[in-house]
């Protein structure tokens, strides 16, 4: 029990159950229970199937606690100054952009696809800093800064995205009425109501009225982190609510909203995917644009900042840390395929567009792992030769 304890309390922890959440899903949905398996994820639960509460409501609260997380950086973190957001802030504006290129090119000429073009541009921040956390003092902590603080400039841009793009056709009735929630919500910041109550109250209904508007019901949760007060007075002591509310979410997002996602997601059958499958340019475009698309456009704008004088050079790190860092970018998985859902209905291309993911994901995840554990070595290596 208390090797479980200690388990779950380290950093790759999180990593490692959605990994778990993600096979079990994979493997129920090739072999016989894959009956079972499609029939629970689409059971109906009210209003909504249980994979549409687990897509539009228990996403709303991992988008809650993203934003809380934006929040966090932009106030007080790593994301505090404008010196601090040029970097990270250009490196993933670029590691957007290049990649929405190269599937455009590659599958954006047909109409059927065009809208994948948003499934590569994002990164899993749980699996790619869990991925950099494993390697230890393998790799140096600038490195660690800049993967954290560009994975949250990445979703950020995706949020964007999602809300810009991803809408489906407007109620405005129910978008006014999202707007009056919200200004009711500002309203209370603004009179230095710290309590969780009348939040959580109005960020459950601004969830409806979002859910109606035609907007994805995950911008509720987004709206809601920005309102909350990131410190106030509760009799008569400084508290800092921001804080709580992310901590306070920060085990049920890691240890069961996003792997629930994962397990209700993830679920893709084989079966009916052929060696040709993979030839398909959903699949090319999604895995080339992770792959290839990440690094490129991370790893070009930090060197282009660097060699301009932009920018300093991150300390203690070589050129291939960097780079080992931008290909873990490629790590789409929990956000590509969640852009994935909203880019296609259920269907050939979502599935084809879930296996351009797994495909992407994984190939980053092993370059970039054995990228820096290499060059981490050698960093060891030279310090005990010059020692």
């Amino acid at each position: 029990m208390e090797r479980i304890f200690v388990f779950l309390k380290s950093p790759s922890a999180g990593s490692a159950i959605l990994l778990g959440a993600t096979l079990i899903g994979v493997l129920l949905a090739n072999t016989a229970l894959a009956a079972q398996y499609f029939s629970l994820i689409h059971i109906q639960l009210g209003p909504l199937s249980a994979i549409e509460w687990v897509n539009d409501a228990l996403m709303a609260i991992f988008f809650l606690f993203v934003g809380l997380e934006v929040k966090r950086e932009l106030v007080s973190g790593e994301l505090n100054t404008n010196a601090k957001r040029i970097m990270p802030g250009i490196a993933a504006l670029m590691g957007v952009i290049v990649p929405a290129v190269i599937y455009a090119i590659i599958a954006g000429g047909s109409e059927e696809y065009a809208k994948g073009w948003a499934i590569p541009t994002a990164t899993d921040i749980a699996f790619a800093i869990g991925v950099i956390t494993s390697l230890g003092s393998k790799v140096p902590v600038a490195m660690k800064v800049f993967l954290t603080a560009l994975a949250v400039i990445d979703d950020l841009m995706a949020i964007v995205v999602i809300a810009i793009f991803y809408a489906s056709g407007i109620n405005f009735l129910f978008l006014f009425f999202a707007a009056v929630i919200t200004c009711l919500l500002v309203l209370i910041n603004k009179q230095g109501y710290v309590r969780p109550m009348p939040y959580a109250i109005l960020g459950v209904v601004l969830w409806i009225c979002v859910l109606k508007s035609g907007l994805h019901a995950t911008m509720a949760g987004v709206v809601l982190a920005m309102t909350i007060p990131e410190q106030g007075l509760f009799e008569g002591k400084t508290v800092r609510p921001m804080t709580q509310w992310e901590h306070g979410l920060s085990n049920w997002v890691s240890f069961l909203i996003v792997p629930t996602f994962a397990f209700f997601n993830a679920g893709v059958s084989f079966a009916a995917i052929s060696i040709g499958d993979l030839t398909n340019p959903v699949v090319i475009g999604v895995a080339t644009g992770l792959v290839i698309g990440k690094q490129v456009g991370i790893f070009g704008a930090v060197l282009l900042m660097v060699k301009t004088g932009l920018v300093p050079m991150p300390r203690n790190t070589s050129w291939l840390q960097v780079y080992g860092t931008a290909i873990l970018c490629g790590i789409g998985f929990t956000m590509s395929i969640f852009v994935s859902i909203l880019a296609f209905p259920p269907g050939q291309a979502q599935e084809m567009a879930k296996a351009g993911v797994f495909i992407g994901s994984l190939v980053s995840a092993l370059i970039g792992y054995i990228i820096l554990r290499v060059t981490g070595k050698w960093t060891e290596l030279g310090e005990e030769f010059e020692r």
